[in-house]
């Protein structure tokens, strides 16, 4: 069976820090795909629909959380001490997004830190709960 779904490549070869988005997962038929993990250089990918968030230096803590802290190998399967969890935390609450696919919320509206989803984060690639529901949240990896 042929994949026909569009692919979009972020974050290409050459591109600036400082952006972040969140891709909403939706059957839209376009994929997303993304590096992350740091000096691993993991692939990943994403079906939905890609909001930018509009913040300056958004990306600054979560770069130290995921590339400084644990050396620039990202943190795949990492196990979250409490003090580097609630970090984690703060930094997804701390944004925002001004769209929605949900007309019904409140906006601007928090991202929230998707627990259950923990064991994926890495680099450049954290599982977050949207208004519109699950998401990624994706920004430039530091390799």
């Amino acid at each position: 069976m042929t994949d026909t779904r569009h692919r979009i490549p972020l974050d290409p070869e050459g591109s600036d820090t400082g952006w972040v988005c969140v891709i909403v997962a939706a059957p839209t038929g376009v994929v997303y795909e993304a590096q992350g993990g740091g000096h691993a250089c993991v692939p990943y990918e994403q079906e939905g629909y890609l909001i930018p968030l509009f913040v300056s230096d958004a990306d600054s803590d979560l770069r130290t959380l995921f590339a400084r802290a644990p050396k620039g190998r990202g943190a795949p399967g990492r196990i979250w001490q409490p003090a580097l969890l609630d970090r984690l935390r703060t930094a997804v609450s701390d944004l925002y997004l001004y769209a929605s696919a949900n007309r019904d919320d409140t906006w601007p509206a928090q991202l929230v830190l998707d627990e259950a989803r923990l064991a994926e984060a890495d680099e450049a690639w954290v599982p977050v709960l949207t208004p519109d529901g699950p998401g990624t949240l994706v920004w430039a990896n530091s390799d």
